[in-house]
């Protein structure tokens, strides 16, 4: 406010300075003007403050949230997009809107964070909403779905194509608002101690996998678990499972997977796209001041867009050295592929009929993603089958 005040004046003086110039002439230089007196605000309008004197009055208050992620601190790429948030929000109030960012464990379990923001007991979490398909299968539309859409693809579709509407109106179910907090890119296949290339291959494997990935893999054959990040590596190292998936090849290393199973299987079907999320509790968001809703949509914005920038830096140079380090890069074969699709099709066919919520998200998610593939099919894939044949 206090720099429209200065603008106001400066125009103001530049105009009668020009009004006096003839035509031809050049204006006198504008002395620095002195600051005139504010009008009194007209009758029932309050009288403009400045940020600092607002605050002091209490239109800008402190507030304090705390923040649980359910990521390590040490997956400083997908933990950092908790301090993204909160760093920028702290910048952009003076400090006065302070989030306190937990990682998983600290005050709940990394896969307790959205019940703990619908409880009360935190403000915030940021957290991949497919982690709670069990409550219901509808959760797995916020993070990504088998043979789902890409990155830009989700970007697209919770910013611009009606994605974000649906998603709060079912999570508004939960008292919880949602925000784009972050994004992978298509993710590996995980680490698996043998390898597989039929579909027969796959029963009785024992594998750590989120979402509704897991669902489907159990159609054919394999025994899925359920595992905070932080708790993969002691399972994979004891034999307790026989195959993990997190996330790519920089958070993967960072995890050691690599010591205790060499190949490494992609594409991850299962997340093309996966996007991470600050959930916040409505009641909570209700209470903040407009303008710090305003910064903390920006700073959710910015979180959203740098996470996958620094994954697409990263991914490259770690799987270089992943490569140098022993680890065996494998494809997942065409069988398997189809038999998964095949399956994750069935499994939306049979949901939609039992669940009204996850049927009325399926008709708008999958026709904006037929919508995208086809455009994606025009340039973009052209562009990259090219690039890719002459690397």
């Amino acid at each position: 406010m206090q720099r429209r005040d200065f603008l106001a004046v400066a125009a103001a003086g530049a105009a009668a300075s020009l009004a006096a110039c003839g035509k031809d002439e050049a204006p006198p230089p504008v002395a620095a003007p002195t600051p005139a007196k504010k009008p009194a605000a007209p009758a029932g309008e309050p009288t403009p403050q400045p940020v600092e004197a607002a605050a002091v009055q209490g239109a800008y208050p402190a507030v304090r949230w705390r923040l649980t992620s359910s990521f390590p601190r040490s997956l400083d790429t997908i933990f950092g997009g908790a301090e993204v948030l909160a760093d920028r929000l702290r910048a952009m109030t003076g400090g006065r809107f302070d989030i306190r960012v937990f990682q998983g464990g600290e005050i709940v379990p990394g896969l307790q964070a959205f019940d703990a923001v619908e409880q009360g007991t935190v403000e915030v979490a940021h957290t991949c909403s497919y982690y709670y398909v069990g409550k219901d299968k509808s959760f797995g539309f916020g993070t990504s779905m088998p043979f789902g859409m890409n990155a830009r693809q989700m970007n697209a579709w919770v910013y611009y194509g009606g994605g974000q509407e649906l998603l709060d109106d079912f999570y508004g179910n939960f008292n919880v608002l949602s925000f784009a907090g972050g994004n992978t890119g298509t993710q590996m296949g995980g680490w698996w101690r043998k390898k597989v290339s039929a579909v027969d291959d796959l029963k009785g494997i024992k594998m750590r996998i989120a979402g509704l990935g897991g669902a489907v893999f159990s159609e054919l054959g394999v025994v899925p678990q359920q595992i905070a990040g932080g708790d993969i590596y002691p399972a994979l190292e004891r034999g307790t499972i026989d195959a993990a998936e997190w996330v790519g090849p920089y958070d993967d290393e960072r995890l050691g997977f690599y010591k205790v199973a060499k190949n490494y299987y992609y594409p991850g079907w299962w997340e093309p796209g996966p996007m991470i999320h600050f959930f916040v509790n409505r009641n909570e968001w209700e209470k903040l001041p407009r303008e710090y809703q305003e910064a903390f949509r920006a700073a959710a914005f910015e979180a959203n867009v740098s996470m996958m920038a620094r994954y697409d830096h990263q991914n490259p140079i770690a799987l270089k050295k992943l490569l140098q380090s022993g680890v065996k890069l494998q494809e997942f074969s065409r069988p398997i592929l189809e038999a998964a699709y095949k399956a994750a099709q069935q499994l939306y066919a049979d949901e939609a009929k039992k669940n009204p919520a996850f049927k009325k998200i399926l008709k708008a998610y999958d026709k904006y993603r037929r919508t995208e593939n086809a455009w994606f099919s025009v340039a973009e894939n052209r562009m990259d089958d090219f690039l890719q044949s002459q690397a």
